[in-house]
């Protein structure tokens, strides 16, 4: 290449990868909660999550995209691991829709002539629209006019190179050459995060003569094993269920590479063969299309039996502390705000249900043993409201959206919520350290145990699924622990005051009582707002079927 043609080269490539971008964005934001919907339908069998797989990654054009959402799927228990990896096979097949497209769209149509118009009516529509799903449709739509703009860009560029040169030579060295040139598929989409604008560059310089036919396949084969890498850079550092995901992806894409590279003569004759039964052109583009389509129906082939294996292998790896990290929340989720809300109320669940055992467990008393533990877990619980804040803020940066900033309002309630009553468990325990609420009469330790029974069934009641929280009952148990705290704080002045009980000793019991009303009064507003905030979420998701809640 010359250096305008290099200029020019990298101009496409830009084009096409901005296309993508705005594209599969731009579709997803249109489609609203139609992803989350399809892929929670998938949840009854792999076979629907195969197919759902296919059908999104077709219809979004990145299998990254909906990689993603299954991990947010698999972290939220609405997937299991093996419903998610029938979704990645399905994103892995559903990916080659794109060789397709180059494949037949790209060398039988003008594309300037598609192209132009579908910028000019995508950009109109966006600044008509102003916000919402029309806007996100226009850009999908200026997108699909960038791609083909850059894929017209690219198909120019290769037919004007004339003399392959030097990657003619590379091809000549048999399995060695080969491998390498599956090396150079996965650096090309390595660099390029992309690895639709690998198998472009790879299709339009088969098509323009640059690259032989076998060698243009091992170079498919190397892209599809190099999108692994997204996922990999993507999950270094985030939850087990996503590793286990990102692994998933990783085994089967190298198995159906390496079957691919090893049948490779067989597989390009039987794409010859059916390209020659569909009655289309016997073009080198449309060939390594059909090769795309066959390597992955071919790993599907060989890991669709092997699944279970590979569900029970991966469910033994990536093990954590899951008690002192957050379980739920995975930066992979953000860039969809329906699973990035549910993934931060999942954690909030999960922080209530610690603070709870917490209250439950300083309430029974415990002594020393128990004060440090509760001591321990309230560090862990503030470190977990932390991220789970920190969370919530990167969900608003990345969106931007004020019914997101005000769902979130909810969120960070539940958490300065849930902190408190830690706080108040640590102080319960310290304050039964020294035997200093220790009562020596019977009917006034009764009622005084009573009370803290009816406080206990207060908090746990509040631990109740969302959709089950009876609001009216926490009520009610509220009302009838302060119904019973002020007789028994009568009780307790009247016993301190007549020399019954020391007044240092009265003294500690009233605090312990007041602390564990604080506790079942913070407990009660947790929940509260972390309905509140469930209510939004559901709204922001759709509208229609939130209902009052």
């Amino acid at each position: 290449m010359q250096g305008m043609q290099v200029f020019t080269f990298l101009g496409g490539i830009g084009l096409f990868l901005l296309g993508m971008r705005l594209m599969s964005d731009g579709l997803r934001a249109a489609a609203g909660g139609a992803l989350r919907d399809i892929l929670a339908a998938s949840t009854r069998s792999r076979l629907r999550g195969l197919l759902s797989g296919v059908l999104i990654t077709a219809a979004v054009q990145s299998s990254s995209a909906v990689i993603f959402a299954t991990v947010g799927f698999v972290n939220a228990g609405l997937l299991t691991l093996t419903q998610a990896i029938g979704v990645i096979y399905g994103a892995s097949l559903g990916t080659t829709l794109t060789s397709w497209i180059v494949a037949v769209v790209g060398f039988n149509v003008d594309l300037q002539a598609l192209a132009l118009p579908a910028i000019g009516l995508g950009v109109g529509l966006r600044v008509v629209a102003g916000s919402g799903r029309r806007q996100a449709l226009g850009d999908a739509i200026a997108g699909f006019g960038l791609f083909f703009l850059g894929l017209d860009i690219l198909r120019g560029t290769f037919a004007d190179v004339g003399d392959p040169g030097m990657l003619a030579a590379l091809a000549g060295h048999g399995v060695l050459s080969l491998v390498l040139f599956v090396g150079i598929g996965m650096v090309l989409t390595t660099l390029t995060q992309s690895s639709s604008a690998a198998l472009a560059i790879t299709l339009t310089a088969a098509a323009g003569g640059l690259v032989p036919e076998q060698a243009a396949a091992a170079t498919v084969i190397g892209a599809a094993v190099g999108t692994t890498s997204t996922a990999v850079f993507a999950t270094l550092g985030a939850t087990a269920n996503a590793q286990r995901t990102a692994s998933a992806q990783v085994i089967f894409n190298a198995v159906a590479g390496l079957a691919a590279l090893v049948a490779l003569v067989p597989l390009l004759e039987l794409a010859h063969h059916i390209v020659a039964w569909l009655g289309l052109e016997a073009h080198k583009a449309v060939v390594l299309a059909v090769f795309h389509t066959l390597m992955m129906l071919l790993g599907l082939a060989l890991m669709w039996p092997a699944t279970p294996r590979l569900v029970a292998w991966l469910g033994r790896r990536f093990r954590r502390d899951d008690h002192t990290r957050p379980r739920y929340l995975d930066d992979n989720v953000l860039t969809t705000p329906a699973l990035a809300l549910d993934a931060a109320r999942l954690e909030a669940e999960r922080t209530g249900a610690m603070a709870r055992a917490m209250v439950t467990a300083a309430i029974s008393g415990g002594g020393a043993g128990q004060r440090r533990w509760l001591e321990a877990e309230h560090q862990k619980l503030q470190q977990l409201a932390l991220t789970i804040n920190e969370f919530a803020n990167r969900i608003e940066r990345s969106h931007g959206d004020p019914a997101i900033g005000s769902s979130l309002a909810h969120l960070l309630r539940v958490t300065q919520y849930q902190q408190n009553m830690a706080e108040r468990a640590v102080a319960l325990a310290r304050l039964d350290a020294d035997g200093e609420t220790r009562i020596d009469d019977p009917e006034l330790a009764t009622a005084v145990d009573r009370l803290l029974a009816e406080a206990v069934r207060g908090i746990e009641a509040t631990g109740a699924e969302i959709d089950a929280w009876d609001r009216q009952a926490v009520k009610t148990t509220l009302k009838g622990f302060d119904r019973e705290y002020q007789p028994v704080k009568e009780r307790l002045l009247r016993a301190g005051a007549a020399g019954q009980l020391p007044v240092r000793r009265m003294v500690a019991v009233l605090d312990r009582l007041s602390a564990v009303r604080r506790a079942l009064d913070q407990a009660v507003k947790s929940a509260r707002y972390l309905r509140k905030f469930q209510r939004a979420e559901r709204e922001l998701a759709d509208p229609a079927e939130a209902g009052d809640g």
